[in-house]
Parts: structure tokens; sequence; C-alpha cells
């Protein structure tokens, strides 16, 4: 069975609803009308019967006697009937002589005044009995009686009114609800179908168009949709970046491998050719230890064994190392520093620290200079890297940090070079660190990396 759509849901709900309002309302209508015409009735035959007992008087022998009757038949059409106590009929209104039983036989026992509703030769009265009492002694009862065929007319005339307008209104709010609704769901219905396009034809840079309003429920949903598709897009050209750029770099050490083999297979082994085997499977074991952390890092299960780390000793002791790295090639100075202390992982930042100075003065040209300064505020601590280097364009500037990203031409890397991972590692220690790391640059004159850590009990 195909389930009910959202659209007919939504329809039989508020018209439903809406029914079962107007249903309320009806209800609670016929039900003060017809108190209101029943206690019309109520009160003309209290009325009567309290003129009645106005116009009675008590004979010698203690019974009740009627001197007058009002004009029943041309004011009120209220029938009356006189008992005695033995339960003979005194008098009785002209149009009912004939009918010796009471109008209501269940009231002529009752101790007080009693309404009632009852039904003679067919016809319903509405009944008032009232007993009659000569001293403390019972005399007989009084009935008064009234049709109620009108009140009976108009309660017809109000159910069948409220039961037609109540399922005209139902189908009346169906119809306009199903029109309304398909025309709001109508985004949701372009959203399912551009979705179903994109899964068939795997085309992740299509967008849901949207013409109302962008702050309404559907507009954020289509946007959240929207948002949603734009980082899908990213992430799977992201991989496919990813997996050409991993295939490129094992392509280039196993060429090489599988080149100085063959080479030893047909002239024997050598040094050189032994050198750049070794060279290069150093390489791969470097690139797979990289990607290994760089997943460890974003899945979560990289550790960092955080505790008080003196920052100020961290970067002499990586500026001592760095040094031997520099050698005559590049000026590398220490130019500013502070003692401050910080809560993170020693030998993840330190990684940082010779990532960023290695890459420093491997792209800083002969004689050119490297500095590294550290300076701190209230609550955070700065360390800066710059060199003087060729710089970054513009256009790489925002990519810098991309996992294989090198702001290079070529393909061609050098043995020295890297992977373009390092520095998305770094960003992401620092990032873990509650720090951020920013780079300022500007082609021919070089590039600026900024870090910026929480000092300790921030």
């Amino acid at each position: 069975m195909q389930p009910m759509s959202l659209r007919a849901r939504l329809t039989i709900l508020y018209a439903s609803l809406l029914g079962g309002i107007l249903l309320f309302f009806g209800v609670v209508m016929h039900v003060a009308v017809s108190d209101a015409l029943v206690g019309q009735v109520d009160s003309t035959l209290s009325g009567t019967v309290d003129e009645i007992i106005a116009n009675s008087r008590v004979d010698s022998v203690g019974e009740m006697q009627i001197i007058t009757l009002p004009s029943l038949e041309l004011t009120a059409n209220v029938y009356v009937q006189l008992w005695e106590r033995e339960g003979r009929l005194t008098i009785a209104s002209p149009a009912i002589e004939n009918l010796l039983e009471p109008l209501d036989a269940l009231s002529i026992n009752a101790a007080r005044p009693v309404f009632n509703d009852s039904y003679v030769s067919n016809t319903h009265l509405r009944v008032l009995t009232v007993p009659l009492r000569i001293g403390n002694r019972p005399a007989g009862f009084i009935q008064a009686a009234s049709p109620l065929t009108l009140v009976d007319s108009i309660r017809s005339l109000m159910t069948t009114s409220l039961v037609v307008l109540t399922i005209a209104s139902i189908a009346l709010a169906a119809v306009v609800s199903w029109f309304a609704i398909g025309q709001a769901l109508a985004p949701l219905k372009d959203a399912t179908e551009t979705a179903d396009q994109i899964t068939r034809a795997d085309d992740l840079s299509r967008r849901i168009p949207y013409d109302g309003p962008q702050d309404d429920e559907i507009g954020r949903l289509v946007q959240a949709f929207n948002r949603s598709l734009a980082r899908l897009e990213g992430l799977f050209t992201s991989q496919q970046r990813f997996l050409a750029d991993v295939s490129h770099e094992l392509r280039t050490p196993l060429t090489v491998i599988k080149g100085n083999a063959d080479l030893i297979r047909k002239l024997g082994p050598d040094d050189e050719s032994l050198d750049s085997i070794k060279d290069e499977a150093d390489r791969l074991t470097r690139l797979v230890g990289d990607l290994l952390m760089l997943a460890q890092a974003e899945s979560g299960r990289l550790p960092l064994n955080l505790k008080a780390v003196e920052i100020d000793s961290l970067l002499t002791e990586v500026f001592q190392e760095m040094r031997v790295l520099a050698g005559q090639k590049v000026k590398l100075k220490l130019i500013e520093i502070d003692q401050a202390v910080i809560n993170g992982d020693r030998d993840r930042l330190k990684q940082v620290l010779i990532n960023l100075t290695s890459n420093a003065i491997q792209y800083t040209p002969t004689g050119g200079q490297v500095t590294l300064a550290m300076t701190k505020s209230d609550s955070q601590v700065f360390i800066r890297v710059a060199d003087t280097g060729p710089g970054i364009p513009a256009k790489d500037l925002p990519h810098i940090f991309e996992r294989f990203y090198r702001a290079e031409k070529s393909r061609t890397r050098s043995k020295a070079s890297g992977f373009g991972l390092g520095l998305s590692i770094a960003y992401w220690i620092v990032e873990h660190h509650k720090g951020k790391m920013e780079v300022e640059s500007k082609e021919g004159q070089g590039t600026t990396f900024t870090i910026t850590l929480p000092l300790e009990g921030q």
C-alpha cells in the first residue's frame, strides 16, 4: 500500500480541524438556542400557573376552587389541568376537555414544582407540575403544558443546517487547503526532483532554485540543503584531488625505484642506484607517515599530550636546530622573545615550528633572511616565522593549508621537497591547541606565518 503523501495528510488535518471547530461551536449554539427557547416556554408556564393560583380560593369544605382561568388559547397556547387529591380531574382547558389522563403522569407525586417533557397523542409537550396544599395537607396538583412543536422545528432546522454547513465547510476547506498546501510544498517537490537528478547524474554542482522568502521554514531548508550540496561538492572535489595527488606522489618514487631496479638487473648493483632506491623508499615512508598522521588527526584519533610548555625555551631549541639547516645559505635570526607558558603538546608544537622554519629556509634564496619572534599579551602568545623569499601568490593563499597544495607551478619535486602535507598537519595541531594560524605574503617581498596560542589558564 502506497503511503499517503504529506500534502494529503496536511489537507485531511486542516479540514478535520476546521470541521471539529465548526461542530463544537455548532453544538454549543444548538444547546444555547434550545435552552433559550425552552426557557421561554418554562417562563410562560410558570406565569400561567402563578396567575391560576392567584385566582383560586378554598370553599367551605376546604376544596380548591378556580375563580377564572386566563385566556390561554389566544395568548400562549397553554393547556391546564387541575386535579384533586383523590385523582379526580376538576378543571381542564377547552382543547383538552376530553383528555382524562394527566398531561405528565410521571410527575403527579412530585413534592415540589417540576418541569418535564411528555408526549400526549404524539404531541411533544413541555409540562409544569405544581403540587397544591391547603394548610399542611395536599389538595391536588396543577399541570400546565405547552406544545414544543415550534421548538422541535427550530431544533431540527438547526441540526440540519449544522450538518450541511459542517460538511460543506470541510469540503471547501479540503479543496482550498489542497491547492494552498500544494503551492507551499512546491519548493520541497523541486528539492526532491533536484536531489534525484543529482543522484542520477552525479552532478553536485547543481543547486535547488527557490524564489520565496529566504527566512521562512522552506527557505531555510532549501538554503541548508544547498549548503550541504556545496560542502559535498567541496569534499568530493577534495577527495578527487587528494587521490590524484597521492597517485602522483607515489608514482614518482616508485618509477625511480623501478628504473634503478631494472638498471641493477642489467648492469649489476652500484652505490648510486642503491642510494637512489633508499632515498625514494625513505620518501615513501615519510609520505605514508604523513598521510597516516593526517588521517588520525582528521578522525580525532591523534592524541595530544597536553601539559605546561615553556614556549620560549621550545622556540630557542628550534632556533638552535634550524641554524644547522640554514648553514651559510640564509641568515636565521631570533629577533624577539619573551617568557611564556602554555598548555600544549611539546612534541607536536615543535613539529609545527620546525615545519614552518624549514619551509622558510627552503624557499628563501641564498643570501636571504629568516626571522623568528615571539611576543605575548595578557592572554595570548604570538609566534612569527618570516622570510624574505619570493612570497606566495594571492590566488594561492586561501589554499595554503590544504592537503598536497603547494604554490609551485611545476609538480617536479626535489629530494628535499615535502608533499604539501606539513602545513595541513601544522594547521590541525594549532587549531586543536585552541589557537589559530595565519599567513601574510606578497610576491617578491616574503611570507610571514603567525601562530596565536592561549596562555596557560586562559
